[in-house]
This record gives structure tokens, C-alpha cells and sequence, in this order.
């Protein structure tokens, strides 16, 4: 990026919309659903069939369901709690690396919840214990079938003890979520439980992890700065910006207004001509939450009508040229999955009805496939 663009680029929402888009692979979509998903590192997929449609979208090809589900069936991505206690689809080789630097802070953030639950490090260690002799050897078990393993080892799963025990076995690093469990006549909700040992058989340790982690931030969110990195990782602002020091010799800085805002160092993604100009993306989407002013994407009145809520909900939202300009629905249930989304613009002629009802229709095709 040269003197010019960086110029523009502090002058111009635009043009930092159309940067983050070719950062997010929107405008420049990655080989395969695997690349897709390295490029992302860690891809927000609490509603799981988001996080399967956020990275099909970033993929050329126009990838189904199916072709995601067969990712995960391969080994090739899981799901566990990465970061600030939510869920991410993530590279399998990338997750205990990423653990590393996150798991110990959200063990702290949860230290209440367990005290108010029981949970103390001898119960966790008994857990700890019936899991892995119940999924040894290759076993896979499904959510239910972990928690009766649990209950006959005299753990509780009452109340809400069956999840945070759960969320404890992922940040040990015990288990992932992995392969599909099979769902007739709709789109599966739900993956096996897996030894995250047994199941991630080639996983990577970078030689810096702190820096690692904040350049694949930056190439797959920039321009964004140490501010942005620490609420995406929820790691501490110091730390964040010591990540961002160690990085310096793969970055490029783009901007220092207010503070320095970065991309990667060297070419970046190429933009793809048939990338469609409006997209129809997922709840928690990348693209709009994984930074502290969310007003480059949003105009800032319309950030209450899509999110964090009062109950944390972040709504599927509607970007045309990189802009959010609406909202969607859509239900996954059984019987309505091949229902038409429906759209809610927050201001006409912000895209066409053609665009929205095609960047609905790869939606719909995307989830019944």
C-alpha cells in the first residue's frame, strides 16, 4: 500500500471498508473452505450454522453445508471456546497454540461462575479424568452422552454445571468439537466431543504465539489496531499493544489516528470480480463485531438494531459495497431451513431488491445443500 493509499485510506470510511472486506476474503474469497477458515484463525460460531455460512462465504466455489461439515468430518477445522468465553470455528493445528495465550484469562473471567457452581479444581480433575477414559482410543460422544459419562462418575451436570464443565474440558485442551453428528431432514446443530490429542493430529506451535496471534488478527481484520486485537482476544491492552511491537517487522501501518492501525506487511489477498457486492452474512459476523467502533461498517444509529443486545445477540446483517444497510431472519428448524430468509433494509435504495434477494438465494442454497 502506498503513501497515497494510506492517505486515503485515513480520509476515507469507504476506503477502509473496501480494505477490510479484502482482509475478511468478502471481496477476495480464499481457494477452499480449509484456507478460508486458516486465513480467519478463529471464526465466531456459537450459532453454528453461522460459523459454517461465515466461512462458505469467504470461499469460491460457492461451497454447501455440506462441503463445510465434510471440513470439520476431515479434521481439517473444530469448534471450542478460543476466546472471551464465546465459541470459534478455528483451524484444528491452530487451536492449542491459540489456548495457550487465551485459556488462562477466560479460566479468571469464569472464576465466580464455577465458585457459585462448586467447581473447583478437584471436581474439574474429576471430570477431567471420565472424559478421557470415556473418549480414549478414538471414542466420539455427543453433548448428552458426555454429560451421563459425567453423572456416573458422580459429577453433577445440574442446572448450568453440564456447560461450564464442559467450557472447562475445552480450555484444558481435553476436547474439541469435531466431526458432524448426522441430523435427518435439516441442517445439523451439533459435533461429536473429541480427545483434542487424539483428534488434532498435527497441531503448530509458532515460534512467537503473542505475535503470531496479532498478525493473523490483522491480516484477516485489518486495518485495525492493538485496541481492536484486545477486545478480540479480550487480553489486556498492554498486551495487545507488546503483540503488536513483536509483530512490527510483519506489518505494514496504515494510519496513527488515534492510535496505529495496521495491515500485513507484503501483497495482499487478491480481489475476485465475481465477488457479489452485497452479502447476506451471519449472526456475530466477523466483519462488524471483531472491533471497538463498529460506525466504519454502521452508521451509528442503526448499531442498537443489530447488536450485542441486552442478551448478547449479534443479528445476520445485510452489507452492500461494505456498508451494513439491514438485517435478516432465518430459521434452521427442521421443515423451515428452505424457507426464503426475510430481510429488514434500514433505508431504501441502499441495494437493490435483485441484490438482496440473490445475496438471500446463496444463502438459501448454501443451507439446504
Amino acid at each position: 500500500m502506498d503513501a497515497s493509499s494510506r492517505t486515503s485510506l485515513r480520509a476515507s470510511a469507504s476506503t477502509m471498508r473496501a480494505e477490510r472486506l479484502r482482509s475478511h476474503r468478502l471481496s477476495a474469497p480464499a481457494r477452499t473452505v480449509a484456507d478460508a477458515a486458516r486465513h480467519m484463525l478463529a471464526t465466531q460460531a456459537q450459532e453454528f450454522w453461522g460459523g459454517r455460512w461465515a466461512v462458505a462465504q469467504r470461499t469460491t466455489g460457492a461451497p454447501s453445508l455440506r462441503d463445510v461439515d465434510a471440513a470439520f468430518d476431515r479434521g481439517e477445522i473444530v469448534r471450542s471456546w478460543t476466546m472471551r468465553g464465546t465459541i470459534h470455528l478455528i483451524p484444528a493445528e491452530d487451536l492449542s497454540w491459540v489456548l495457550s495465550l487465551t485459556a488462562d484469562r477466560q479460566h479468571r473471567q469464569m472464576a465466580a461462575v464455577r465458585r457459585n457452581e462448586a467447581l473447583d479444581d478437584a471436581e474439574l480433575d474429576r471430570t477431567e479424568a471420565a472424559t478421557r477414559a470415556a473418549l480414549a482410543g478414538g471414542n466420539r460422544l455427543t453433548r448428552k452422552e458426555l454429560a451421563e459419562v459425567w453423572e456416573a462418575a458422580g459429577v453433577s451436570t445440574a442446572k448450568q454445571r453440564g456447560y461450564h464443565l464442559l467450557v472447562a474440558m475445552s480450555l484444558r485442551g481435553v476436547v474439541c468439537q469435531g466431526p458432524v453428528v448426522p441430523r435427518a431432514e435439516g441442517p445439523t446443530r451439533e459435533q461429536y466431543l473429541v480427545l483434542t490429542e487424539e483428534w488434532i493430529r498435527d497441531p503448530v506451535t509458532p515460534s512467537d504465539p503473542l505475535a503470531e496471534l496479532f498478525v493473523r488478527y490483522i491480516a484477516a481484520h485489518g486495518p485495525a489496531g492493538a485496541r481492536d486485537f484486545a477486545w478480540w482476544t479480550s487480553l489486556p491492552l498492554g498486551v495487545s499493544r507488546d503483540a503488536a511491537e513483536r509483530a512490527a517487522d510483519r506489518l505494514t501501518m496504515v494510519g496513527d489516528d488515534p492510535e496505529p492501525a495496521y495491515v500485513v506487511a507484503g501483497r495482499a489477498p487478491r480481489r475476485s470480480p465475481a465477488a457479489p457486492e452485497v452479502l447476506a452474512l451471519p449472526p456475530f459476523e466477523e466483519y462488524y463485531l471483531s472491533y471497538v467502533d463498529r460506525t466504519v461498517p454502521c452508521a451509528p444509529e442503526f448499531l442498537a438494531a443489530i447488536g450485542p443486545s441486552m442478551n448478547g445477540i449479534v443479528r445476520p446483517i445485510i452489507v452492500a459495497r461494505g456498508e451494513v444497510v439491514g438485517v435478516w431472519t432465518h430459521s434452521v428448524a427442521v421443515g423451515r431451513h428452505a424457507d426464503d430468509p426475510i430481510p429488514e433494509l434500514f433505508a431504501p435504495g441502499a441495494a437493490s431488491d435483485a441484490e438482496v434477494a440473490a445475496s438471500l438465494d446463496r444463502y438459501r442454497e448454501f443451507i439446504t445443500g
